[in-house]
């Protein structure tokens, strides 16, 4: 069960894969930036591998909170390679479907020199919310 409505202004072309923006009721979830560590701290070395992993991550901790992936109303992806992103844009898809399923909140995707965790490639902030 979901707990939002996306939104959608007249006459605006409707995104693909993502929702320009969320209304939501009930208790919210804050997930902090999450990377695609085990949970020994170790990092794969390419990025599909970590893309996956940070997404793992993320839905055991919305699981702590009693949520799941249908309930996550915004996301943050930070990137430290666009151009690697990019290119794997098709895997990243499948990857993502098949952890979230069809999940599509508000998202933002941003490059960045560099992240906290020097072996992280990509971080992801999440918001969920969860029905009363």
């Amino acid at each position: 069960m979901t707990s939002h409505t996306t939104l959608l202004p007249p006459g605006w072309p409707r995104p693909k894969g993502y929702a320009n923006g969320v209304l939501a009721k009930g208790s919210m979830v804050f997930v902090a930036g999450i990377v695609g560590w085990d949970t020994d701290g170790n990092f794969e070395d390419e990025f599909l591998g970590q893309f996956r992993k940070t997404l793992e991550n993320t839905v055991a901790i919305l699981a702590e909170a009693g949520a799941e992936p249908a309930h996550i109303t915004r996301m943050t992806w930070y990137l430290t390679n666009r151009d690697v992103y990019l290119s794997n844009m098709e895997a990243v898809g499948q990857i993502y479907k098949e952890i979230m399923g069809r999940v599509f909140p508000a998202m933002a995707v941003v490059e960045v020199a560099a992240l906290m965790e020097d072996k992280a490639l990509v971080e992801i902030e999440t918001t969920a919310v969860i029905p009363d």
